[in-house]
């Protein structure tokens, strides 16, 4: 009878098949990663340096320099944020979308800030118009409707109805007012 082997370099040099799994027995281990053990020092710097060195280093990343008035800290942790990104991919460009259209709606100052109706990727909306059943797949950067794409649903519910339509309202997600 053979012995068991557990040691992974062992099953390769005896001709067994070995795990697959990593020297750490398949766990993440971030510090395995020498690109994430230098992510991690560059972020861990960051506190280290003076206040000049991070603007230096904000104009490096963003091509522009940082906000007046934003505070050390604020500034440490946009730097951080950004090398991240940097390392790890940002945030899709239907959530970068979606927050720029929340800060232009925030910085109009309305008086009741609604985000509305957030519709999840992969969602389909369908809708009757004269007979015809119409069907919107919601993609992370826009719609899709009859095999093309579409940034918007007003342009699809114009192209359905051949007129100006809200197509939020179109579709049936705006909010209807309560009856007093």
């Amino acid at each position: 009878m053979k012995t068991q082997l557990h040691d992974a370099s062992a099953r390769q040099h005896s001709g067994e098949p070995s795990s697959g799994l990593g020297p750490n027995g398949g766990r993440k281990d971030r510090l395995q990663n020498p690109d994430l053990a230098e992510l991690d020092y560059q972020i861990a710097g960051l506190v280290d340096r003076s206040t000049t060195e991070l603007r230096r280093a904000w104009r490096t990343l963003h091509h522009t320099g940082p906000p007046v008035g934003l505070s050390r800290d604020l500034m440490i942790r946009g730097l951080a944020d950004k090398l991240q990104q940097r390392a790890h991919g940002g945030p899709s460009r239907a959530l970068q979308r979606r927050l720029q259209i929340l800060a232009g709606e925030f910085e109009k100052r309305a008086r009741s800030f609604d985000p509305g109706i957030i519709l999840k990727t992969g969602a389909t909306l369908v809708r009757q118009w004269r007979g015809y059943t119409h069907t919107v797949l919601v993609r992370e950067d826009g719609f899709e409707y009859d095999g093309r794409r579409y940034r918007s649903l007003t342009v699809i519910a114009e192209q359905i109805t051949g007129a100006h339509w809200s197509g939020p309202r179109f579709f049936g997600l705006t909010k209807r007012a309560r009856a007093s």
